[in-house]
């Protein structure tokens, strides 16, 4: 299937142009008027590439190039901004700020059908998503988290992962197990929806293992939609015998059975709410260490580090 690319551009002549090239390229293109109706159009069907005009009126490009990296949908979508603007200092800002390339009009249709195609293919490349839940991986995260950290902007880092997961795997195979992973992934995502934080990002590490990173006014509220939200979907991923027992039965090397409780989830929360960190490696092992603290309690739970410094 070819890729999908959304117009962001008020000059309705632009959009036309560049519309009618792209399709006769083979690309699926959309449009939309204004910075409101891209962001909308882009959260609601995330495309593959964004040409986004900076010069808008209501809502600035900028804005919509920042809230399109923040969130969870959008965080992986390749960004080309399209602008008047020359100015060396335009382009570092805009590439500084998460566009994957810059192009000036007025522009040579083919150089633009060029920037496309290659932007695209860079990206595939680059952009590690997780195959199984199409959340960004190792190397966003630990972009996105050294970025939030060196600002010294009020956060939170939250450490999720699944307790009891390997016994289910084990019991009904890594295909359920699966299905597990792609759940706590959604409930992970519907959360950060559901408490309206736009620069939340979700990032699954690999396994049963996730990173956020998120406003920590939001925090506690977020865990506690993720603990409640798990808890009622993830008895409807066990056999109907096991979910009324509460447990699985593992056979061990020896032979022997032994039970495992129905998996549940934790969260480790670290913030420089009290404390600062000085490297994203710091903040990461305080987030670990409430994790494990949240894990030594029976059933899901979390943790917020709430020490001062």
């Amino acid at each position: 299937m070819s890729d999908r690319i959304l117009i962001i551009d008020d000059d309705p002549d632009i959009v036309r142009f560049i519309r009618v090239n792209l399709e006769l390229d083979g690309y699926r293109v959309e449009s939309a008027p204004g910075g409101v109706e891209g962001l909308e159009r882009a959260l609601t069907n995330p495309p593959d590439l964004v040409l986004l005009d900076i010069m808008m009126p209501g809502v600035d490009g900028m804005e919509v190039l920042q809230r399109l990296r923040t969130t969870a949908a959008t965080t992986n979508a390749a960004i080309i901004l399209l602008t008047a603007r020359a100015l060396t200092e335009d382009r570092v800002r805009g590439l500084a700020a998460g566009a994957d390339d810059y192009v000036t009009k007025p522009f040579a249709i083919e150089e633009l059908l060029a920037r496309v195609g290659t932007v695209l293919r860079r990206s595939k490349a680059m952009r590690d998503l997780s195959p199984l839940t199409g959340l960004p991986g190792n190397f966003r995260i630990s972009e996105e988290m050294e970025r939030r950290v060196l600002t010294g902007d009020p956060l939170a880092i939250v450490y999720v992962d699944l307790d009891n997961f390997k016994a289910y795997n084990d019991h009904y195979g890594f295909m359920r197990g699966d299905d597990v992973i792609k759940f706590i992934a959604n409930v992970l995502v519907e959360a950060s929806v559901e408490v309206g934080d736009p620069n939340c990002f979700v990032g699954h590490v690999g396994g049963d293992d996730f990173i956020l990173v998120m406003s920590p006014e939001e925090v506690e509220r977020y865990c506690k939609i993720v603990v409640e939200r798990f808890d009622d979907g993830i008895l409807d991923l066990y056999d109907g015998q096991d979910a009324l027992r509460g447990y699985v039965e593992v056979v061990d090397r020896r032979g022997e059975r032994h039970p495992f409780p129905i998996v549940s989830v934790s969260l480790g929360v670290a913030t420089n709410l009290r404390r600062s960190f000085g490297s994203v490696w710091e903040a990461s092992a305080v987030a670990a260490e409430m994790k494990e603290h949240a894990k030594g309690e029976a059933g899901s739970g979390y943790k917020i580090d709430r020490r001062i410094s």
